[in-house]
């Protein structure tokens, strides 16, 4: 069967070198199992392929159909694609009996085309239909949420997902308008929006908190980036590398507060009579922060506001029998 025509939008991967250069070291490495959590259209894993052995393994995820139809290009028998959600990586790794991988990598949030392409609905730029749904065949679209919700969980999700202090007012005139028309398409909402927000940030769309929110809402981004998280760190082998970029604060916060928790463990009172074997030990250990350059942000704005957190698990700590 021949994969469906992918549409063509142009995507520059983010940080494609240094996540790779951070994901894959040089030695035994090449020859181990790899996660791409997000395939979008395969910019790291196309890199990850050409820096593994022949022995490497490579899985990646996507919940969107056109990732999926760009991934099944790759003839590369060390390359298997998952449409799925990375939140599914346990499962997704015991029914291949893979008990540990040496890497997982994770570009958060939407990619260009997904943007792009109006149809998606993810851009208050272009009119389209109102689905911002990262999986068209699966869940309810941000149209079908906006029609049937409540007031009070709009403005909830608004003001938590979108951090937009006029999130009461927005909330108040989805409402509104709803009991007018059908809320469908992207125009729609954004002029919603826009005469709802008052005081403009310089520089940004009124709409660009609302929509940010209601598609990290419809899609569970930031619940399915906890789970996966914690996935992650419980396959990596000793050594292994977690890589995660990030493009807004929400995601970052996440990402900042996991690897810390695992790097930094609560230390008892010196005082109290513990031998230094019994002491809490760090469980990963902090490796880069890294911003894209500014000639990356010059090629690709969309860039800018990308963090990469790199973590490496270690090697868990040998008692010393009493």
């Amino acid at each position: 069967m021949n994969a469906e025509p992918v549409p063509q939008y142009q995507h520059r991967t983010v940080l494609l070198d240094e996540a790779v250069d951070a994901l894959v070291l040089d030695g035994e490495r090449a020859s181990g199992v790899y996660v791409d959590g997000t395939f979008g259209r395969g910019g790291h894993s196309r890199l990850i392929l050409q820096r593994l052995g022949a022995n490497g393994r490579l899985l990646a995820f996507d919940k969107d159909t056109q990732a999926i139809a760009n991934a099944a290009t790759i003839a590369d028998a060390r390359f298997e694609i998952v449409h799925d959600s990375f939140a599914s990586l346990g499962d997704a790794l015991a029914v291949r009996g893979i008990r540990q991988v040496d890497g997982v990598l994770l570009d958060l949030g939407i990619s260009s085309p997904q943007v792009d392409d109006a149809a998606r609905g993810f851009s208050f730029r272009a009119d389209g239909p109102l689905d911002m749904r990262m999986d068209t065949t699966r869940g309810m679209s941000a149209a079908e949420w906006l029609a049937t919700e409540t007031e009070q969980k709009i403005e909830k999700v608004i003001r938590e997902y979108g951090e937009e202090r006029f999130a009461f007012q927005v909330a108040k005139e989805i409402v509104a308008r709803r009991a007018i028309e059908p809320i469908s398409s992207t125009r729609q909402l954004a002029a919603i929006v826009a005469h709802a927000v008052k005081t403009r940030e310089k520089g940004k769309d009124p709409a660009t908190r609302t929509f940010q929110a209601i598609r990290i809402f419809i899609n569970q981004e930031l619940e399915e980036l906890e789970v996966v998280l914690s996935e992650a760190y419980r396959h990596l082998a000793p050594h292994g590398r977690l890589v995660v970029i990030s493009f807004h604060s929400l995601e970052d916060r996440i990402v900042k507060q996991f690897m810390a928790g695992k790097a930094n463990m609560p230390q008892p009172d010196r005082r109290l009579p513990i031998r230094a074997v019994d002491l809490p030990q760090p469980e990963m250990k902090l490796i880069a922060r890294i911003k894209p350059s500014a000639e990356e942000i010059s090629a690709n704005p969309r860039a800018r506001s990308a963090v990469m957190r790199v973590a490496e698990r270690l090697q868990p700590a040998s008692r010393v029998a009493s």
